[in-house]
């Protein structure tokens, strides 16, 4: 169950190429890449930071989405903001990307031919 707000978004995709939003990497892996311990991972999806894909036998499979964001929970982290800090600067930031895309969405039908 997915306990964040932010959306993921789909593109498209060939066979020889994953979707972005598909989660594909293991717990050791996603570490590994990443640079931050699976205990960390762990920890950080009980507190709601992260919210892997599971296969239907439980494991945790990470997208590169979940790395992007995992990137940014780190920065938050270094810059010294706790984890309650970050989590309220990650749902604002998810919110404002969706008003920015519901603006877009907007702007984009209001220009259409029956727009102004």
């Amino acid at each position: 169950m997915r306990t964040h707000t932010h959306e993921r978004t789909t593109r498209s995709s060939s066979p020889t190429t994953a979707p972005v939003d598909r989660g594909v990497y293991s717990i050791s892996v996603t570490a590994e890449l990443s640079g931050v311990g699976p205990q960390t991972l762990r920890l950080y999806e009980r507190r709601g930071l992260l919210a892997p894909d599971r296969t239907g036998g439980g494991t945790r499979r990470y997208s590169r989405d979940d790395l992007e964001r995992l990137r940014r929970i780190t920065e938050l982290v270094e810059l010294g903001v706790n984890l309650t800090g970050v989590r309220e600067i990650l749902t604002l930031e998810d919110q404002q990307s969706a008003l920015r895309a519901e603006i877009a969405q907007l702007s984009h039908s209001s220009s259409g031919p029956s727009g102004r």
